[in-house]
């Protein structure tokens, strides 16, 4: 009896966790945008599951600070203010800058050539003009350097402050200069990856992050207006 208790609990972990990713994916994808409330019902019914592992999954999106749970509301979309950016990015530029300096000094060549993979992936889908296919190869880019630290401490970090503006920074609409930069400068992070140049990938980090700081900045001026 035990030992089915033990696989009925992987089972339901392992359900929550996917239904996770899967609102994940509708807020960063903006499907589901800040302030907005999430529809419990519509999406049990989309994903074929009861309220009880949705609910488990948006407790997860709580704590990552992806939503809001208000007592007898329900789940919004956490919604961004100047401020929240403000005093996230530099906190996360410094961050990514130290995972830039440790990967340099932990990363495998198997790693390497993994990041380079996605990166041309990456440039495949900014030359087609896919904005969603091409951010979640960015994030996998970012993700990827990240593990390459092995700093769990880090990587803990780095992931919560991450989630709490998750949605801005990688579906803020970009201009088409913006786009250009940006693969540019991925370009230029991949080279100082590859020659394992510390110094010169965390310089490069920063500076990545401050430009999409900007860009949100710009985004999120832009979506209080039309609202």
């Amino acid at each position: 009896m035990n030992m089915l208790e033990r696989v009925d609990a992987v089972e339901r972990r392992s359900l929550h966790d996917e239904l996770a990713d899967r609102l994940r994916g509708l807020i960063t994808g903006g499907t589901l945008k800040p302030g907005e409330k999430v529809p419990e019902k519509e999406l049990c019914e989309r994903f074929g599951v009861s309220r009880t592992p949705l609910r488990e999954a948006l407790k997860v999106l709580a704590s990552e600070g992806m939503v809001t749970l208000t007592p007898n509301r329900g789940a919004s979309v956490s919604s961004l203010t100047m401020k929240d950016l403000e005093d996230v990015f530099p906190v996360m530029g410094a961050l990514e800058a130290l995972a830039g300096e440790i990967a340099c000094q932990e990363i495998t060549d198997r790693e390497i050539a993994r990041i380079r993979r996605i990166h041309e992936e990456m440039v495949e889908h900014y030359e087609d003009g896919d904005l969603g296919s091409y951010f979640r190869r960015n994030r996998e880019i970012h993700e990827a350097i990240l593990d390459a630290t092995r700093n769990a401490t880090l990587q803990t970090t780095y992931r919560t402050l991450s989630a709490r503006i998750m949605t801005a920074r990688y579906m803020a609409n970009m201009t088409t200069e913006r786009w250009a930069q940006a693969v540019a400068e991925h370009e230029d992070i991949l080279v100082a990856l590859e020659a394992r140049d510390g110094p010169w990938l965390s310089r490069l980090l920063k500076e990545h992050l401050a430009h999409k700081l900007e860009t949100v900045k710009d985004w999120l001026g832009t979506e209080a207006v039309d609202a």
